[in-house]
């Protein structure tokens, strides 16, 4: 017998699916590299379960965008928040959503760069980067790459994700956690 095929998140693929039609619910990401990132390895998923990926850029005004989407049992809202680690700004800005219905979850990582594994880039780390420069240019110089963090996303970093392999553990389990979230039933009460 053939084996299933995979999608790139390493789900089991659902041969002439459709697109389920959008749910009300919705997944916040940061930025548009965190987009790009969570359509190439989970995308075939998400439109099978009609989950929408917005992003916020950046997540300074979070509580009030939670407050903006106002979440409820049919309309859950997860946030994925990059730099998520214990004293840092976006521990404090996550820790002011308090909707039962919004999850804000993250990964240690200072840009979602980091979270593609460096081997898959053909590097062997990602660079220290100095406090107080931007990160995105300070690794293109590090790693002597042009200083066009678009063209460095675009060009190495993004067309060397394939699937879920190329991805780090502490992204993934968050990536799949909001999805969970997001689709599962309301509550019955």
């Amino acid at each position: 017998p053939a084996t299933p095929s995979r999608t790139a998140s390493g789900s089991v693929a659902v041969p002439g699916a459709r697109a389920r039609v959008a749910r009300a619910g919705r997944i916040y990401v940061e930025g548009r590299h965190d987009a790009e990132l969570v359509e190439r390895v989970w995308g075939d998923d998400l439109r099978v379960e009609g989950v929408v990926v917005e992003y916020l850029e950046g997540v300074d005004d979070l509580p009030a965008l939670v407050d903006a989407f106002a979440p409820g049992p049919d309309a859950r809202l997860g946030v994925l928040v990059d730099h998520l680690v214990p004293g840092s700004k976006e521990s404090r800005i996550a820790a002011a959503v308090s909707s039962p219905h919004a999850l804000v979850v993250g990964h240690p990582y200072i840009d979602i760069w980091q979270a593609v594994k460096p081997a898959s880039v053909g590097i062997d780390a990602w660079p220290d980067v100095p406090r107080g420069q931007d990160w995105k240019t300070g690794t293109c110089r590090a790693l002597g790459w042009p200083t066009d963090t678009g063209a460095a996303w675009h060009r190495r970093i993004l067309p060397a994700v394939r699937t879920y392999k190329d991805l780090e553990p502490a992204l993934l389990g968050r990536v799949e956690e909001l999805i969970d979230f997001v689709t599962a039933p309301p509550e019955a009460g």
